[in-house]
């Protein structure tokens, strides 16, 4: 009986071979489900390796570039250094003293021995020398002339600012009496007639005694404004010296009076509207009155400012204006400076001109 011959061996195949026959067996899924699985299962391998293979290479870092834009940004700001030194050059700070040895940005005022002296003829520096300190004696100056001067040492003891050691110190060599005069000691105007020339005789105290208060004319005759001194503006009622004083330096530095009614902007008169009255009632502006002018082509800084009707922000613009774009040709050029308003320019026209 012939042999039988032998069953060809299978071929082999994924879906016969051990792990998916191992999947089936012990999973108990189908071929179908077990073909899904292993592809899932491919799937999840690649998304894990495909990132790591195809990374891209690390960049790699070029600093010429920064380089270079980091010297023109240096390049820049020299140039904007340049462009504000030369500022600071057309317009230089002023130099208000060298300074002491403690840091203090006022000069070192050297110092008298203590002598007997008048608090109303003394001047800052003369406060200075005697101990007391720079803002103090500036305040009592300033204090001395707004009020007319000093009458007693209790109105000196009663600044603002100055220490008790330092006034016990100065107080011997005042040359004021301790004590104000007392009201029955004061002019008595009431009492007083005119003489035939209108005005008032010396006043006499209760006690009997001669005053050393001016007496006031009662029949006052009107007076040019822009020509009068300090002693003709004090004939007026509650006109002092220092009121007086500065009246006639603000006249100074508007180059004189247009108008009566300029003197409401005097300092030491804006708080008074009885005063300011009775100056327009006496006084007036002759007409054809012609004030000083300022010649804005040729002026400089420092002489600008000290307008009132300038002052310090204008005279830089006006400074600035006249170095870009050269001289003024006539006084209605003002009016292209962009912040210049239509009532400072009113007010500043008829104190200016060109040439």
């Amino acid at each position: 009986m012939a042999a039988t011959p032998p069953s060809p061996r299978p071929r082999w195949s994924w879906e016969n071979s051990g792990p998916m026959r191992w999947i089936r067996r012990y999973m108990g899924y189908s071929r179908g489900e077990a073909k899904g699985m292993v592809g899932l299962l491919v799937l999840m391998l690649a998304a894990i390796v495909a990132p790591i293979v195809l990374r891209p290479a690390a960049p790699v870092y070029l600093p010429e570039a920064d380089q270079n834009a980091l010297d023109q940004l240096a390049a820049q700001l020299k140039e904007h250094r340049t462009a504000e030194q030369g500022y600071a050059a057309r317009f230089p700070k002023r130099n208000f003293g060298q300074g002491t040895a403690n840091g203090s940005r006022y000069p070192k005022i050297a110092q008298v021995r203590l002598a007997p002296f008048d608090p109303n003829t003394l001047t800052t520096e003369g406060w200075e020398a005697r101990g007391v300190p720079h803002f103090v004696a500036a305040r009592i100056t300033k204090y001395r002339e707004a009020a007319g001067g000093f009458k007693a040492k209790t109105q000196v003891k009663k600044m603002y600012g100055l220490e008790d050691s330092v006034y016990q110190r100065l107080a011997p060599f005042m040359q004021l009496p301790e004590e104000a005069p007392k009201r029955g000691e004061r002019p008595d105007y009431a009492a007083n007639k005119p003489g035939p020339d209108g005005k008032f005789p010396p006043f006499v105290t209760a006690a009997g005694t001669p005053g050393k208060f001016p007496s006031k004319p009662r029949n006052l005759q009107p007076f040019d404004l822009n020509t009068a001194d300090t002693t003709q503006l004090m004939q007026i009622r509650g006109i002092g010296a220092g009121r007086a004083k500065w009246v006639v330096r603000y006249r100074n530095q508007l180059g004189g009076y247009l108008r009566e009614d300029q003197l409401d902007e005097v300092f030491v008169l804006r708080d008074a509207p009885d005063l300011r009255d009775s100056l327009k009632k006496y006084t007036f502006v002759a007409g054809g009155f012609a004030p000083k002018l300022v010649n804005v082509n040729t002026a400089t800084f420092d002489e600008l400012y000290l307008h009132p009707y300038i002052g310090k922000p204008r005279a830089r613009l006006i400074v600035a204006y006249r170095q870009q774009h050269g001289p003024f040709k006539q006084v209605e050029d003002l009016k292209q400076i962009p912040v210049l308003k239509a009532e400072d320019w009113e007010k500043m026209r008829p104190y200016v001109r060109c040439e």
